[in-house]
């Protein structure tokens, strides 16, 4: 009997799992929520910009220090039969360090300054920086910005370095080392200063075959080329491959076997394919929680605009990965539950249900299009296919007799809305999309959403029976270093999630989704191509 450890570090909280390698039985669980939380609105007292999301990578540490040992513990498993580890993490979650691995938020003359923290994927205090990289790309006609979308997002890590680089030049100054906050994590566990090809192919501009695209830096800015050979770049390992075993100071102080290996970090949604098993192309994936990422396999590699990248071995040796999402999704059904009127919110008390209960009830009983209303579900900007986080959510068709729970039911159609605009996007570029996979807390919680996603996508929807598929992807991934199994199909096989259940089209509501979403698209191009500059505008007053 072998075990292996999945750490899956989401937005709001961290979790480690320990997985029986041969059949993928979680044998033990520790969740914590970060500590410091996400840092937006001020730091220590002292307002920041809206558009910062900010995190201390202490939490992070944590986490693995609290979460190991506990798990041991309640297992009462042999450590010398925990054979590997897997992280993943969210991303572009980029960190700042010291020649010591130290994060610079813990220097005491940088601990109010918001540039020394972890700068959160959701961060989009750097659109500057990512016009002027785009901008500069389609000036040189870098034709391999057509693997990134064609597009540059605010989201990714050389658009952050950047903006430390400008509006902090003194925190850059005495950064040694700057990574993906995963890699962070690896290198503590292993005292390797490595990068994986996952984090830096999808969000830095690294390709295997080429290195970092220096050809673009060099003209962007006079010093970015310098600031990434000498503080990102480092060795490459592979998914699928081993970083190494933990340290002998790590084993120790986490209970472990100094034998056990370590997978390079993997981007949290990319972990969750392997955790439910969809390893094949012409399989749409997607990974819902605060915001969706829309992941496929190709065994080609396409220049798709507007999605967030496409790796060859990212996910699954040999095939190309390729990422699109949405920035909102699970916390803007949060804030549209959190404005409930107060009669609602007694209403769902005094029936000992949660709001979200109350309003999935309610709007269940809608009819699609009955309410007439449309909405843009772009509260925290457009990641595909738009790419553009300086845009707006709208609300459109609102009357004096509109409901709450209708307002609910439209931004639940608009997240399914979005979706299908990222799935054609994929199939119009030499991608067919035959299967749709979902997981996550949201769809195996949320009958109506998925009911909803089924009919808007005219596709059969496969809901995954987990809330963690990262976990036990990157546990997957664990065993796979570990020497558990001996390759990726063995292992897959053997750990993968089990489907919930599945939601098939209804073709009466299909018919009537097909013209929501024309009145959805022409709405979503008027006011994010042709007249995006009305939403640019009111934010620049700001």
């Amino acid at each position: 009997m072998t075990y292996s450890i999945g750490i899956d570090f989401g937005t709001g909280s961290g979790r480690v799992f320990l997985v029986n390698t041969e059949n993928g039985e979680i044998v033990a669980q520790y969740i914590k929520n970060y500590t410091h939380g996400t840092i937006e609105g001020n730091l220590n007292g002292r307002k920041i910009p809206q558009n910062f999301s900010l995190q201390n990578a202490n939490d992070y540490m944590e986490v693995i220090e609290l979460g190991v040992p506990a798990i041991l513990a309640e297992s009462q498993v042999n450590v010398e039969e925990v054979v590997g580890m897997g992280i993943d993490f969210t991303s572009s979650t980029v960190i700042f360090v010291d020649e010591n691995m130290e994060p610079m938020h813990n220097k005491p003359h940088f601990h109010d300054n918001p540039h020394a923290y972890v700068k959160l994927w959701k961060h989009h205090g750097a659109q500057e920086e990512a016009d002027a990289l785009l901008n500069t790309a389609l000036e040189e006609k870098n034709r391999w910005l057509g693997y990134y979308g064609f597009n540059v997002s605010s989201e990714w890590m050389i658009p952050k370095i950047m903006e430390v680089h400008h509006k902090a030049p003194e925190v850059m100054a005495e950064t040694a080392y700057i990574m993906e906050a995963g890699d962070w994590i690896v290198n503590r566990l292993t005292d390797k200063n490595v990068r994986s090809n996952c984090g830096l192919g999808f969000k830095a501009f690294w390709e295997a075959s080429t290195g970092f695209h220096y050809d673009l830096f060099d003209k962007v800015n006079s010093d970015l080329s310098e600031i990434v050979r000498n503080k990102l770049d480092a060795p490459i390992v592979n998914i699928g491959e081993s970083v190494g075993q933990v340290s002998a100071t790590m084993a120790e102080q986490l209970g472990l076997s100094p034998e056990t290996q370590v997978s390079p970090f993997i981007i949290d949604a990319h972990a969750s394919l392997l955790g439910i098993g969809a390893e094949k192309d012409k399989e749409m994936t997607m990974v819902m929680g605060t915001s969706t990422c829309h992941l496929m396999l190709n065994k080609a590699q396409h220049k798709v605009p507007g999605i967030s990248g496409s790796v060859k071995g990212a996910i699954i040796p040999d095939l190309y990965a390729y990422e699109a999402g949405q920035s909102a999704v699970g916390d803007l059904f949060e804030y549209v539950a959190k404005q409930a009127p107060y009669d609602y919110v007694q209403a769902a008390e005094s029936r000992g249900i949660s709001i979200f209960d109350l309003l999935n009830e309610k709007a269940g009983k809608l009819y699609p299009g009955e309410s007439g209303l449309i909405a843009l579900d772009w509260h925290n900007g457009n990641r595909s296919v738009l790419s553009d986080s300086n845009l707006k959510g709208s609300l459109f068709g609102m009357t004096l007799q509109t409901k709450h729970e209708e307002i609910y039911r439209a931004y639940i159609e608009a997240t399914a809305f979005g979706t299908k605009m990222i799935m054609q996007q994929y199939q119009g570029w030499q991608m067919d999309v035959e299967n749709v996979f979902a997981c996550g807390g949201i769809p195996k919680k949320n009958g109506l959403l998925m009911e909803i996603y089924a009919n808007v996508l005219n596709k059969q929807v496969t809901i995954i029976d987990s809330e963690y598929a990262p976990a036990i992807g990157a546990a997957i991934l664990g065993a796979i270093c570990g020497k558990a199994h001996p390759d990726f199909n063995t292992a897959i096989a053997a750990m993968k999630e089990p489907v919930l259940y599945q939601v098939t089209p209804d073709p009466e509501q299909v018919a009537i989704y097909k013209k929501l979403f024309s009145a959805y698209k022409e709405l979503h191009d008027l006011h994010g191509y042709k007249k995006a500059r009305i939403m640019r505008n009111v934010s620049a007053l700001m």
